[in-house]
C-alpha cells in the first residue's frame, strides 16, 4: 500500500516594507517553503475550475491541497513549484481538520502567471 505524500513548495508572499518618497507602496518578496502540498491539474475538478473561469475570468491550472495546521495567507499570493511561479486564484476551500480523514484540508486553485501554462513537472 503506497502513502499519499506531498511535494515542497515554495509560498512567495509580499509584503509592503514602507513607500518611497512619492508615498507609493514598498514591497518585499518573502520565500518560505511549504512542506508535505498535493498537487493535481485542475481539470479534475470539473464544476470548480468552471466557476472560476466563469466568475473570475481565470484560468485554474492547478489545484494544492495544503496540509492541516497550516497558518498561512495563501489568497493572491505565488507559489513555486514545478520550476514555475504560480498565482493562487481567490480564498482557498477549508475543511474542518477533525472531519477531514486525511492530512490536507484546504484546496487552494492556481492559475499562471504571464499567460505562462507550462505544465512541465521537471
Amino acid at each position: 500500500m503506497t502513502r499519499l505524500k506531498g511535494i515542497t513548495v515554495t509560498l512567495i508572499r509580499r509584503e509592503q516594507t514602507g513607500v518611497d518618497p512619492f508615498n507609493a507602496p514598498v514591497y518585499q518578496d518573502t520565500e518560505e517553503d511549504v512542506e508535505n502540498v498535493l498537487v493535481a491539474p485542475a481539470q479534475s475538478g470539473g464544476e470548480e475550475v468552471l466557476d472560476t473561469l466563469t466568475l473570475e475570468a481565470r484560468k485554474a491550472v492547478y489545484r494544492l491541497g495544503i496540509p492541516k495546521g497550516d497558518a498561512h495567507t495563501w489568497e493572491g499570493q505565488r507559489v513555486r513549484f514545478f520550476g514555475n511561479v504560480w498565482r493562487v486564484i481567490g480564498k482557498p476551500t477549508v475543511g474542518i481538520e477533525d472531519m477531514v480523514p486525511l492530512a490536507w484540508n484546504k484546496i487552494c486553485l492556481v492559475e499562471a502567471i504571464n499567460g505562462d501554462e507550462t505544465e512541465s513537472q521537471g
